[in-house]
């Protein structure tokens, strides 16, 4: 046999052994034969490297090592997914869904893993990039450490996409993780804190060597993408099983709420029984049609929640209240609490939140208390055991100075919190708002982090963000773990930094209330911050979906002169302040005022059409009511949306009635 043929048969033997037996556990050849046919193919390649192949099985051991993870963008945004903890909470998601979508609603149940999310991309059945999560817009190229999971397929079998992309987890099962640990141990190092921690760090490791030594599994759940001849998530499911991905057993299709609670019920009394850490189950619409429709929050998708199990609880006891100061001059209690075990992780620190909630539950100095993580993630304090309260305790006496700069705090009416006011001079504030400035979601200035930013603070080197404009290479320099290469990299950063877009710049801003959803909506109406500047309390009101308080803040942040003086000083070194003249030309005024519900398929994407309605100065509604103006119908719109925009008499146009109103 030819060289070639031999290595390509022999690549094929190995992928297919190590599905059997990392997918499928279900091994046909001892692990010392499937050795012997690897070290073979091995030899092969070493003398023929003509017949290179980037995703051959004898990769799977890594050896690639990677010292700086670059930046991906997301072709389709990961979201995260919105949360409950009771019956009445996915009672309400269900009704909400029904005044949505027309006909029968069924479900795909699914456990909720604990690890790091990952997306993976194939291409003509071979595997070629993995990403992790990152801000869900854009994340961390990890294809070669991803390359050296075993039940990660290299090459895909059957009728599977040209290309796609599919996501999933990447968890440490508990038996590796004891073993890993064990090693540890023995070593005379340090045991890792919890998988889910483990599985993660993994993904970051330099050498890929290191990571193949790791027993990391990949569970996948979502295929992305369109046009690939899939109906249902639960069909998308056993499509990823037939082209060779690791897809959980234990998913289900129910055809009722009652059938998705009974899922629930069942797997919080048997999660133990699983050989992988799970903190819930996640809830979806099975019809990607009906997913379509529905559409997704600023954050979430509207067809998918997910239902957390119960979190731990555990008692210690609570040595000081220390008191912390946000960008926003916001003040947190921390009880900070004898270290305890909780949910895989060392607990030191929990919120107290606000004086009413120290009040409410009558939490003081000294007591023992009751911890849990609140969705498994962050600790709380859920009450007070007073059989064990000190009978010389006096109640908590919340601080009326700042903490950190002595202004008297203030509180307003109708607000938990307490803030100090000194905004311009106040040191975790002024850290704090820079180093929002330059988060992922708003600058996303690389090669600048929150240390570096407290540090460049504390020397004296910025005041505020619109000074990191200002700063010179030889300033950095003498900064401690400042090399000449990552000070070329924070300025290189700084400078990149001036192609973000408006709306995001004005995200960055750190106005009190004004999140990147809100920040859209200002940049888009307004158009410029010299607009936005200028507007007045009313003018802000009578956006859509901007109240009051939203209002409030931004008029107030526009009278401080220090901010004023900070834009004008952005403005000038080149920043984005106003949607570009590219941008503008393809947004009018032509749809002001107009309400538009978007139903059934269509030839263009739903996405670009509702994209369309917004551009053009309309507002789209996932609900038909008698605000709506007009709605717009495709193929297979809902026979119930059809009968009430006939009884409102709403006006029902097809896709090229619609397109000619924009001409």
């Amino acid at each position: 046999m030819k060289p070639e043929d031999k290595i390509k048969q022999l690549r094929e033997e190995l992928h297919r052994h190590n599905y059997l037996y990392y997918v499928l556990d279900k091994p046909e050849i001892s692990d010392y034969d499937f050795d012997q046919k690897l070290k073979q193919l091995q030899e092969l390649e070493e003398k023929h490297p003509e017949f290179y192949d980037e995703n051959s099985p004898t990769l799977r051991v890594g050896g690639a090592v990677t010292k700086n993870f670059a930046t991906v963008v997301h072709e389709h945004r990961m979201y995260s997914l919105d949360n409950s903890y009771s019956k009445e909470d996915l009672e309400n998601w269900e009704k909400r869904i029904r005044k949505q979508v027309d006909g029968e609603v069924n479900y795909t149940c699914e456990l909720k893993f604990d690890g790091a999310s990952i997306s993976l991309t194939y291409e003509k059945g071979e595997f070629k990039q993995a990403v992790t999560r990152g801000d869900g817009f854009k994340g961390d190229d990890v294809t070669n450490n991803v390359r050296t999971i075993r039940s990660v397929p290299l090459k895909l079998k059957g009728d599977y996409p040209e290309k796609f992309e599919i996501r999933g987890e990447i968890v440490l099962p508990y038996e590796g993780f004891a073993h890993l640990n064990a090693a540890r141990v023995e070593a005379g190092e340090e045991p890792y804190a919890n998988p889910r921690n483990t599985a993660s760090g993994s993904l970051k490791l330099q050498d890929s060597a290191e990571v193949a030594r790791r027993p990391l599994d990949c569970l996948l759940y979502n295929v992305v993408g369109n046009n690939h001849g899939i109906e249902t998530q639960y069909e998308s499911l056993q499509k990823a099983r037939e082209w060779g991905f690791k897809v959980p057993e234990e998913a289900k299709l129910a055809k009722s709420l009652k059938e998705v609670l009974d899922f629930v019920n069942f797997w919080d009394t048997h999660r133990h029984d699983l050989p992988y850490e799970t903190d819930g189950v996640v809830v979806k619409v099975n019809s990607l049609h009906q997913q379509e429709e529905l559409g997704y929050t600023s954050k979430s998708p509207r067809w998918a929640m997910a239902y957390k199990f119960k979190a731990e609880q555990v008692s210690t006891h609570l040595n000081k209240i220390s008191y912390q100061v946000g960008r926003t001059g916001a003040i947190t209690p921390v009880a900070n609490l004898e270290p305890v075990q909780l949910g895989g992780t060392t607990v030191k620190r929990a919120s107290l939140h606000n004086a009413d909630q120290i009040e409410k539950l009558d939490i003081r100095e000294g007591d023992e208390v009751y911890v849990e993580k609140g969705g498994e993630i962050i600790p709380k304090i859920i009450g007070v055991d007073f059989t064990k309260r000190d009978p010389k305790s006096k109640p908590t006496e919340y601080i009326t100075n700042c903490p950190e700069c002595d202004t008297p705090l203030v509180r307003n009416e109708g607000e938990a919190q307490h803030y100090c006011p000194n905004f311009n001079g106040c040191p975790p504030q002024i850290i704090g708002r820079i180093q929002h400035f330059i988060s992922r979601k708003a600058m996303d200035i690389e090669g600048l982090g929150g240390e570096t930013v407290a540090l460049l603070v504390n020397e004296g080197l910025i005041g505020n963000y619109a000074d990191l404009y200002e700063l010179k290479k030889e300033q950095i320099l003498p900064l401690e773990r400042m090399a000449e290469k990552s000070a070329e990299n924070l300025i290189t950063g700084i400078e990149n930094s001036k192609q973000i877009t408006f709306d995001r710049v004005l995200f960055a801003l750190g106005i009190r209330y004004v999140g990147e959803t809100v920040a859209r909506k200002l940049a888009k109406h307004f158009k410029s911050i010299d607009n936005l500047m200028a507007a007045s309390q009313e003018e802000l009101e009578a956006i859509d979906e901007i109240g009051t308080r939203i209002a409030e803040s931004v008029v107030e942040f526009f009278a401080s002169k220090e901010n004023v003086e900070n834009v004008k000083r952005l403005k000038g070194y080149g920043l984005q302040l106003e949607i570009s003249a590219e941008k503008l030309a393809n947004q009018t005024n032509k749809l002001e005022g107009q309400t538009f519900v978007v139903s059934g398929v269509f030839e263009m994407s739903r996405n670009d059409l509702k994209k369309l309605i917004e551009d053009n100065g309309g507002k789209v509604s996932g609900s038909i009511s008698s605000k709506t103006n007009y709605v717009v119908a495709g193929e297979n719109m809902g026979p119930s949306k059809l009968a009430k925009a006939e009884s409102l008499s709403i006006p029902i146009i097809d896709e090229k009635e619609f397109l000619k109103m924009l001409k």
